[in-house]
């Protein structure tokens, strides 16, 4: 067989081998494609990714994973068997199975879902790191954790995740950090930037909702500081009513005495005092009224916010069940 022949054999082999190895390269984006074709995203996922600043790569990555915005009954069924135990606000499933995001309708938490959102696409993102890319983001991240990270809240998420779910903490972090904490080393914002065209914003959506709670929490403590204050006063002047009380009865008595004796000029000199112990005695009575009074509407006052704090924290919780009245 002439090497002409053998040529013109070995040209489809190596075309095929050529085709396998492309595919093989690219099987990631084939199954992207698989995955896309036909799907057209929803309004509601479409204004998600738009609110949040996606880049063409993080958009795709999110459709990819056909995000739906559920109500507290399909949301459940759809996050039944996610083991993420701290954020009930959403999920993904790994192997573009999916990103659920559990739709809060309270207006006073916007950027709920949009944050919620951001949440579950980066750990589609960390799902798709090489293992080279991984190992870097990974020592960037726990850096980060242990050398710059300052806000209480975020690391008390994070140590709750290493309660929770000990074998995903960076992953967590990985999350958590890309839209909940506005300053990073500048080697994590250039590899967020390939998510985010503007995270400050999605960051920004983090720290309006904080707001709603923490300020309303805030002020829970300030009231509770100040009922202290006033309950101390109100029980001191219990307490002294109680001293006042006793001393005019004596004193009543000793002044019956002698009146009774004859020592009216005594008596009358007394008098004078007499009336002052109860004018004293009157207005602390008064005052002490006034106190309460003011003491009791705090306490509506601030147990109306309380509600609010109690009533946010169930609009976030899709495990709450309201009861019908």
């Amino acid at each position: 067989m002439s090497s002409r022949g053998r040529l013109i054999r070995l040209i489809p082999l190596v075309a095929l081998l050529l085709v396998i190895a492309a595919a093989f390269w690219q099987q990631q984006n084939i199954r992207d494609w698989i995955q896309l074709y036909g799907y057209n995203a929803p309004t509601p996922v479409v204004q998600l990714a738009d609110q949040i600043q996606l880049t063409p790569q993080a958009r795709r990555m999110f459709y990819v994973n056909h995000p739906a915005l559920q109500d507290r009954s399909a949301f459940n069924v759809s996050c039944s068997s996610h083991g993420e135990q701290t954020i009930v606000l959403g999920c993904y499933h790994p192997v573009n199975r999916g990103i659920f995001v559990f739709r809060v309708s309270d207006d006073r938490l916007q950027g709920v879902d949009q944050v919620t959102a951001a949440h579950e696409m980066l750990h589609a993102a960390y799902d798709r790191l090489s293992s080279h890319d991984r190992t870097h983001v990974d020592a960037l991240l726990q850096n980060f954790y242990d050398t710059k990270l300052t806000d209480p809240r975020i690391k008390s998420v994070i140590d709750s995740y290493r309660q929770t779910e000990p074998n995903d903490v960076v992953n967590e972090m990985h999350s958590v950090f890309g839209t909940e904490v506005g300053t990073l080393t500048p080697e994590l914002e250039t590899y967020y930037h390939r998510y985010f065209i503007d995270r400050a914003k999605v960051v920004q959506y983090a720290r309006d909702y904080q707001a709603e709670f923490t300020t309303r929490q805030n002020q829970v403590t300030t009231y509770d500081d100040q009922l202290e204050t006033m309950k101390n006063q109100i029980d001191m002047n219990n307490a002294q009513l109680k001293t006042q009380e006793n001393q005019i009865t004596a004193f009543r008595k000793q002044m019956d005495a002698q009146r009774s004796s004859g020592d009216i000029d005594i008596y009358n000199k007394n008098v004078p005092i007499y009336n002052h112990q109860i004018d004293a005695y009157n207005a602390l009575i008064t005052s002490t009224r006034n106190l309460i009074s003011s003491y009791n509407q705090l306490v509506v006052t601030r147990n109306q916010l309380a509600l609010q704090v109690t009533d946010l924290a169930h609009s976030i919780d899709s495990s709450y069940q309201p009861i019908n009245q």
